[in-house]
C-alpha cells in the first residue's frame, strides 16, 4: 500500500484528532458501543453539538477526516458503531456477517444514545448519518425518537440501487431467501460490500484513491472491527424499513431542516428515492451530484468534496445557527 505523509494533510486521516476519547457505552440492555467523543479545540467557541451515524458495516475511522474539520469550527463531535458491526459485538452467525433482527433495534439504541448525549443549552443539536446510517437517523426523526435541531443525510440508504426490480418484488424476493434457510446467513460472498477486489471495492464508493487505502489502512491496523456481507434477514428488515418510511405522511411529518446530498452515480443506494423523499420532506434542501461522485460524497476528491463541506457548513449557519446564550459566552 502506497504510503503518504500525513504531515502535508490538514488533517491526518491515520491518525485519532486531538482529544478524542474512544469508549464504550451501554445501551438500556447492557450492550456495549464503541464510541468515539471529540471535544472542540482549546480556545475554540463550542459551535454545537454534532452527532454522526455511519454506514452499514462501517467503522468510525473511515469519517475522521471530516469529524476533524468539524472540531477545528467548534463543535463537539460524537459517533458510535452501530449494535452488531465495528467495534460493537456481532449477531450474526459468525464473526463478520452483519445481521439485525429488525431495524427497530437500532432505532431504539439511537433513542437512548441520543438522550444520554443531548446537552440542553449546548446547542444546536445536530444528527448526521451515512448511507444506512442516514436512513436510521431519518427514520428516528420521523418516529419522534430524537429532536435535532437539524439533519444531514450523506448518500442516505433510501433505497437499494436495483434498475427494474420495484420495491415490492425486492421485499418478496428477500423474504423468500431469508425463509430458505437461516436468516443469518450472508446474503452474498466477501467483504461489506457486494464485489470483493479492492478496485471494484474503490468503483462503488470513491474516486479518492487516498481516501480509501486510509480505510484500508485502519481495517488493517484493527482487523477485529471488520464486517461483512449483510444477512438475509438484514436485506429483508431494510426493504421493510424503506417501505414504512416512505409510506403516507411519514416523510411530511418531519418538520426539521434536512440537507440531502446524494449522486446519481450511486451503485450502492437509489439515488431515485432520494430525490422523491426530498420533494416530500416539507424542509428539504437537496444536493444532486453526478457522475464526478460516487456513494461516499464525504470522501470523495477534493474538487467535489470542498464545495459539500462549504454548503454543509452555509446549511448550518442559516438552519442550525449558535445559540444567543453561546454566542454572548464566546464574547465574554
Amino acid at each position: 500500500m502506497p504510503e503518504y505523509e500525513q504531515a502535508d494533510l490538514a488533517f491526518p486521516t491515520r491518525s485519532l484528532p486531538p482529544l478524542a476519547q474512544e469508549d464504550q457505552w451501554h445501551a438500556p440492555d447492557g450492550w456495549r458501543l464503541r464510541r468515539l467523543t471529540i471535544p472542540p479545540l482549546p480556545g475554540v467557541p463550542c459551535r454545537g453539538r454534532l452527532l454522526f451515524v455511519p454506514g452499514r458495516g462501517d467503522i468510525f475511522e473511515k469519517h475522521l477526516e471530516f469529524f476533524a474539520e468539524m472540531q477545528a469550527r467548534g463543535w463537539h463531535v460524537t459517533s458510535f458503531d452501530w449494535r452488531g458491526q465495528g467495534g460493537s459485538g456481532r449477531l450474526g452467525l459468525d464473526a463478520t456477517t452483519g445481521h439485525i433482527e429488525d431495524f427497530s433495534v437500532w432505532i431504539d439504541d439511537l433513542s437512548a444514545f441520543w438522550a444520554d448525549w443531548f446537552r440542553p443549552g449546548e446547542g444546536p443539536h445536530v444528527l448526521a448519518g451515512h448511507s444506512m446510517g442516514g436512513h436510521l437517523a431519518l427514520r428516528a426523526v420521523a418516529e419522534h425518537k430524537v429532536n435535532p435541531d437539524a439533519l444531514i443525510l450523506s448518500a442516505p440508504m433510501l433505497g437499494f440501487f436495483a434498475p427494474g426490480l420495484p420495491v415490492w418484488l425486492q421485499h418478496v424476493y428477500a423474504c423468500l431467501m431469508a425463509k430458505l434457510g437461516d436468516s443469518r446467513r450472508p446474503a452474498w460472498k466477501g467483504g461489506e460490500k457486494p464485489g470483493s477486489t479492492t478496485a471494484l471495492r474503490m468503483h462503488l464508493l470513491t474516486h479518492d484513491q487516498r481516501r480509501h487505502e486510509d480505510e484500508l489502512w485502519w481495517r488493517a491496523q484493527r482487523p477485529d472491527l471488520g464486517t461483512g456481507a449483510a444477512s438475509w434477514r438484514w436485506m429483508e428488515r431494510a426493504v421493510a424499513s424503506r417501505k414504512a418510511l416512505f409510506a403516507p405522511g411519514v416523510l411530511e411529518g418531519v418538520t426539521i431542516p434536512v440537507l440531502l446530498i446524494s449522486t446519481s452515480a450511486d451503485h450502492l443506494v437509489s439515488h431515485a428515492a432520494v430525490l422523491a423523499a426530498a420533494r416530500r420532506l416539507p424542509h428539504a434542501q437537496l444536493i444532486a451530484l453526478g457522475r464526478e461522485s460516487r456513494h461516499e460524497v464525504l470522501r470523495e476528491v477534493d474538487a467535489v468534496r470542498a464545495p459539500l463541506l462549504a454548503a454543509i457548513h452555509a446549511f448550518l449557519d442559516e438552519r442550525a445557527p449558535q445559540s444567543l446564550t453561546q454566542t454572548l459566552d464566546a464574547q465574554v
